[in-house]
């Protein structure tokens, strides 16, 4: 038998069949060394979890889940309404989350659990936090990411992608990495396979090429979105990389 303590529930050792139809994230609160888990029609796998590490799974998600020590867990069950303001509505689905939690999803998970019995407006804030945080964490990877092994380099392809129109220095993005700018230089050119100034060129002219063909702007607009001050400059890049001034591309 179940009981709930605080904001929490104890759960005897043993568990079972579960059958969650909302959207839902949940938080072990004991380490589960013996936890075994099944999503669907799986076959059910032994899958180790510690305090704070947990699970996200779908709306309309069934399985087993057992263990063999008494459980302490929070758990969220968010709103389908809520779900579906951010695109996580009952349709959609992802492959579960079983493990680590991103920090910032445990902290509103851990949080969002000691709103269950508050007033509706501060728990649905917390709940659409807390679904806004999901769709960070679930949504696919960037293609940058792909073949990246280090975490720190991820995040500066990330930060690149995010500022091609600012003045990226090579100096900044070591500074981001946390290394030295030649340590960070030699890192960059073996896992990217080229310097970070000749990247920093090929996303801005591919991006630029995606501009033109997709929007009104000129192509001095163009330039400037894509981080270059020198219209001529820009025109020699592009043309070097496809073939064609950007006034051509975007005619052909």
């Amino acid at each position: 038998m179940s009981k709930v303590v605080s904001n929490k529930t104890i759960l005897p050792a043993g568990g079972g069949a579960f059958d969650l139809p909302n959207l839902s994230v949940g938080i072990f609160l004991n380490d589960q060394p013996s936890h075994r888990f099944a999503h669907g029609s799986k076959l059910s796998v032994h899958k180790p979890l510690s305090r704070n590490q947990g699970w996200i799974l779908p709306a309309g998600s069934d399985g087993i889940c057992e263990y063999d020590d008494e459980l302490e867990f929070v758990m969220v069950n968010i709103d389908d309404g809520i779900a579906a303001e951010f695109g996580l509505g009952k349709a959609f689905e992802f492959d579960p989350i079983i493990g680590d939690i991103d920090p910032l999803l445990l902290n509103l998970s851990l949080t969002a659990s000691t709103a269950l019995g508050a007033g509706t407006l501060y728990r649905e804030t917390m709940q659409r936090a807390l679904a806004a945080q999901i769709v960070e964490t679930i949504k696919p990877a960037p293609e940058w990411h792909a073949g990246i092994e280090d975490a720190r380099l991820r995040k500066v392809l990330d930060y690149i992608h995010d500022n091609l129109a600012e003045d990226l220095s090579l100096s900044g993005m070591a500074d981001i990495a946390a290394m030295s700018a030649t340590h960070f230089a030699k890192a960059f050119k073996k896992e990217v396979g080229s310097s970070p100034l000749q990247y920093v060129i090929a996303a801005r002219l591919e991006l630029a090429s995606v501009l033109l063909k997709t929007s009104e702007l000129t192509v001095a607009e163009v330039a400037w979105r894509v981080g270059y001050q020198d219209l001529s400059r820009f025109g020699q890049h592009f043309k070097r990389k496809y073939g064609a001034t950007p006034a051509a591309f975007r005619a052909g």
